[in-house]
């Protein structure tokens, strides 16, 4: 009988850990460094050593475990090979089998933007739909599309990179992808830090923005404080990702947008931005789509690893 369930986040700087429950109760998390000198070689190897190490500590039968999902930034396809992942320094790994390997145990891995989605359709701001798109607004725009309960991968794995959908011709550099224009340019943080100094540079119109630091949290805080030039920042923003995610609706049809990344945080505000411009463009089948913000912060990728596995 399966009664465990580790759940793995593999960023950048740490890979997060999660022990779980079959049901999804988390009993356990704990981090680990990522070690990505020598092309990220040691990665998949300590996160075998931690896993198998806390069944031991733990004194866990394998036979309980029903595997560990696996989620890291860059494509995955069904069969659980990684195409490459520049934040690991990894080229080609075929993460799946290698971690079987290692562990024993089932692999199931997906990419870190659409396991997060599946966390938050599970346990978080989508938990009661089984069709949710998840947007993340942080230093870029990663996406996932969750389709009755299945993750929406795409045959190259780049299902749900919504981050980069053409949506303006109206930028002067390129995106890290080498496309210009992307969603990730204006909507980000990093965008919407970009569309503010622009605006700021177009005139003298009076800020507390011109008193400060520039980043999206200061511009929605002045927002909120009834600011007049960051207000038009956040509509140039809305209208940029609410169009976007009227786009994305014709394509996916989810029942609910759950909006997370640390531009989130600043709350009900920026889904009535986006909300404000999806509603105007949307089909009209797709209008009354449910808006919510994401609820598991930083564990939206552990809980969505464990749950690719169960």
């Amino acid at each position: 009988m399966k009664k465990y369930v580790f759940g793995i986040d593999v960023g950048g700087t740490t890979v997060k850990c999660g022990l779980f429950t079959v049901k999804g109760e988390l009993l356990e998390k704990w981090e680990i460094p990522t070690r990505t000198e020598n092309n990220g070689a040691a990665i998949l190897p300590d996160v075998a050593e931690t896993v198998l190490k806390k069944i031991s500590e733990k004194n866990l039968d394998k036979e309980e475990v029903a595997g560990i999902g696996i989620g890291v930034p860059g494509p995955v396809n069904d069969q659980g090979e990684v195409a490459g992942a520049v934040n690991l320094h990894w080229g080609y790994v075929n993460l799946a089998d290698d971690m079987e390997k290692m562990t024993g145990l089932a692999i199931k891995a997906g990419n870190d933007a659409n396991v997060a989605a599946l966390g938050e359709m599970w346990k978080g701001g989508g938990a009661g739909s089984d069709s949710v798109v998840m947007v993340t607004l942080g230093t870029g725009v990663g996406g996932g599309i969750i389709n009755n309960g299945k993750i929406v991968t795409g045959v190259h794995g780049a299902g749900g990179e919504i981050g980069h959908i053409h949506v303006t011709d109206d930028v002067e550099r390129n995106c890290n992808c080498g496309n210009r224009g992307c969603l990730e340019q204006v909507a980000s943080a990093t965008g919407i830090t970009y569309l503010a100094n622009r605006r700021l540079q177009k005139d003298d119109m009076p800020s507390v923005l011109r008193n400060g630091q520039v980043s999206a949290k200061t511009v929605f805080d002045a927002v909120k404080a009834g600011d007049a030039l960051a207000m038009e920042v956040a509509e140039e923003f809305g209208k940029y990702l609410g169009t976007a995610l009227a786009n994305v609706a014709c394509v996916a049809d989810p029942e609910v947008f759950v909006i997370g990344g640390g531009v989130s945080k600043a709350g009900q505000v920026v889904i009535d931005y986006i909300k404000k411009y999806y509603t105007a463009n949307a089909f009209m089948t797709c209008k009354q789509v449910r808006f919510a913000l994401a609820e598991l912060g930083n564990d939206a990728g552990i809980y969505g690893a464990a749950k690719m596995v169960l």
